[in-house]
């Protein structure tokens, strides 16, 4: 298994291990994974150990845990069909922590956005594949008139730490801030956004962090939060 890039000009990983599940991972997001599945406990303790990334990608079919599926032909694996998105994001360990056999926590770090060239699944259920990294959002300020969508979370994220002043680690958004950034703001805001993965997935694999600000501004004001 490739341990990720390692240099500026690595563009692909061949045999990434993916983890597909009913959320959307952003580059800068963190996510925490309750790990129960033989197929991924194996997968993570390998990334873990070795310092590796896998990728996450949002299913746009199936269950997050795999099924039996009590309608499966003859002669077939048996298992509920599992599709997923193409575009996803390498996902690096940052804690993990064995509360009793079988099971891990684990909390996560988003890294760059990639997309599957080739997938297959191995016979115990686990999906790897081939994948491109796509090239990480160019930095750019946020134009004034997307600022009240910037000040907004920042509102956000003053309440948030009123309310957890116990664990400010586990809070949604960690520093280092990048307020005078598009798309990092834009990925914050779609992170917390009542809204389908779908939508999320579709912003998520947008290419121009200005645009995906607009678009999260227009989500904003449609569900009545730019205030």
């Amino acid at each position: 298994m490739s341990t990720g890039p390692s240099a500026a000009e690595a563009l692909k990983l061949s045999q990434l291990p993916l983890f597909p599940l009913q959320t959307v991972l952003f580059p800068g997001g963190w996510l925490p994974l309750r790990i129960f599945e033989v197929r991924y406990l194996d997968m993570i303790g390998r990334c873990h150990k070795a310092g590796a990334p896998f990728g996450v990608v949002c299913l746009s079919e199936g269950s997050e845990v795999r099924r039996i599926d009590p309608n499966a032909k003859a002669g077939s694996e048996g298992f509920a069909k599992e599709v997923f998105h193409p575009v996803g994001v390498l996902a690096q360990i940052e804690a993990l922590e064995k509360p009793q056999p079988g099971l891990l926590m684990i909390r996560c770090r988003g890294l760059q956005r990639f997309q599957v060239v080739r997938r297959s699944q191995l016979p115990h259920g686990l999906w790897v594949a081939d994948v491109e990294l796509l090239r990480a959002d160019t930095p750019v300020a946020p134009p004034e008139e997307l600022h009240p969508t910037v000040e907004g979370l920042q509102r956000v994220l003053a309440n948030l730490k009123e309310r957890h002043t116990e664990a400010p680690d586990q809070l949604p958004i960690q520093p280092p801030y990048q307020w005078d950034d598009a798309g990092w703001v834009a990925n914050r805001w779609a992170e917390l956004l009542p809204a389908p993965a779908a939508l999320k997935q579709r912003l998520m694999a947008l290419d121009n962090p200005l645009l995906r600000l607009e678009l999260v501004a227009d989500v904003l004001e449609k569900l009545g939060l730019d205030r």
